[in-house]
């Protein structure tokens, strides 16, 4: 093994190497890009103050409801000049923004619902605090959906965090383990990478891996293309590395949802399969139908053991029948975000030697926090934002395929995670897919230079179709 100096080195150099063989010179995207970039970077890794606390700059702080009442106000001044940034960037493309946002009744519904939640909260600040946080989530994928090329922006978006998320966690892991080892609950060793546990690496690589299936997949079929060569070296590497850390990562709910939204990606990449609605509407039920039915209709007791896992999914099915068993509101919740911060389940007595601070179950989730109501209202935004996403395979866009498959992560993952929570990568990039773009036109344009959103007249400039 070469010594950590020389890895490091090793480590940026191949990472240099992956964007220069990535890079397609004739193709621009918007500078605000960085912004959402920034804000995946920190989301998929750890915040900026527990970075600081690692190399001695401060202070780590423990999970609990105190800190999580309290925050930290460097991380919230970071988080408040990103939202800032976001809006100035969304300003700036008035009118496009304008349409896109009447184009997503559904979605701009359930936010608005969460915000008035904040009404009958008990920790009204805090809840208000986090909502702004969700709507930062929206304004990051507002910036990369209404870039000038979209598709583009979505693929640079994706390199520019995956790039450096999962190299560096191959590096941290085998080189720097004071970095990149955690514990988890138990006092066990994990091995975490350049994320916060062991379930946050499994995320970064279920949704950079599946992008980067998506670009392999499309590389090798331009059979004619002038970079096909080093786009399927640069992405065929990166699959190497996310594979290596999911053997690492221990993290079942993401690689079985790697495994399943792989196979839709590779059937729908079929231009014959994805504009049959049927046949569409049949591969994801099958996709969902499969975890589903050990978790919920079944005891799963063979499956859970043979896979390295108990029948009780590693406490979650005791943490469901007690919080299910707790009188809350019903029909409106307790307040958007703010059902664990009475830390229900840490009274004397309970039974839980940890901090218990989510459901471990992205519906049930919503119901204890939002009710019936916000249940009601998730699923029109994930009816709504299915049609979309189908219809953009029925008409063969060239990102329909990948938006198709985290849509559908969404929904498979949030059977034993909170997947429908702010700040969360993986309802991020649900939001990317549910999102309905207005179809617009692009006026003829000098090819002296690829014009970024901001030269362009925000009316004109074309956005994702439906």
């Amino acid at each position: 093994m070469m010594p950590p100096q020389i890895a490091t080195l090793v480590c940026v150099l191949g990472i240099a190497g992956l964007f220069a063989l990535d890079r397609d010179r004739n193709v621009r995207t918007s500078k605000g890009l960085w912004i959402p970039v920034v804000w995946v970077w920190i989301l998929g890794s750890r915040e900026v103050s527990t970075w600081l606390a690692a190399f001695g700059m401060g202070q780590a702080g423990t999970l609990s409801t105190s800190s999580e009442l309290a925050g930290n106000p460097l991380d919230r001044t970071l988080y408040t000049v990103l939202l800032i940034l976001g809006l100035i960037v969304l300003f700036r493309r008035g009118r496009q923004v304008g349409q896109l946002l009447r184009a997503n009744g559904p979605i701009l519904l359930f936010f608005l619902y969460c915000a008035v939640s904040v009404i009958w909260s008990d920790y009204p600040e805090v809840s208000l605090k986090r909502w702004i946080k969700a709507v930062t989530d929206l304004v990051m994928v507002m910036i990369v959906l209404t870039d000038l090329n979209w598709v583009a922006a979505i693929k640079r978006f994706l390199t520019r965090t995956g790039f450096l998320l999962v190299p560096i966690s191959v590096l941290f892991i085998k080189y720097y383990p004071e970095l990149g080892t955690g514990y988890k609950r138990d006092g066990r060793q994990a091995l975490i990478g350049i994320t916060h546990d062991k379930n946050a690496l499994g995320t970064a690589c279920l949704l950079f891996g599946l992008g980067c299936l998506w670009r392999f997949l499309a590389a090798y079929r331009d059979r004619e293309g002038t970079h096909r060569t080093r786009h399927l070296i640069v992405h065929g590497t990166f699959l190497a590395m996310v594979m290596w850390l999911f053997s690492k990562a221990n993290s079942m709910t993401s690689l079985l949802c790697f495994v399943l939204a792989s196979c839709l990606i590779v059937a729908t990449s079929v231009p014959a399969l994805a504009r049959k609605r049927v046949v569409v509407n049949i591969l994801v039920a099958t996709v969902l139908l499969i975890p589903a039915f050990p978790l919920f209709l079944d005891t799963g007791t063979g499956l859970f053991k043979t896979v390295g896992r108990d029948a009780t999914l590693t406490g979650r099915t005791e943490i469901w029948k007690e919080v299910l068993a707790i009188d809350t509101s019903p029909i409106l919740g307790t307040g958007f975000e703010s059902f664990w911060l009475g830390a229900p389940l840490d009274r004397p007595g309970s039974g839980w030697s940890f901090h218990v601070n989510e459901a471990h179950n992205g519906y049930l989730e919503v119901y204890l926090n939002l009710g019936w109501v916000g249940v009601v209202l998730l699923a029109a935004v994930i009816v709504t934002g299915y049609r979309n996403v189908v219809g953009l395979l029925c008409r063969d866009s060239e990102a329909s395929t990948l938006l198709f498959a985290y849509f559908v992560v969404e929904l498979m993952y949030s059977y034993t995670e909170a997947g429908f929570r702010m700040m969360n990568t993986v309802w991020i990039f649900f939001l990317l897919a549910a999102i309905a773009v207005p179809k617009c036109s692009l006026p003829q344009i000098s090819r002296a230079r690829e014009p970024l959103v901001e030269d362009v007249i925000p009316e004109l400039v074309p956005l994702r179709k439906v």
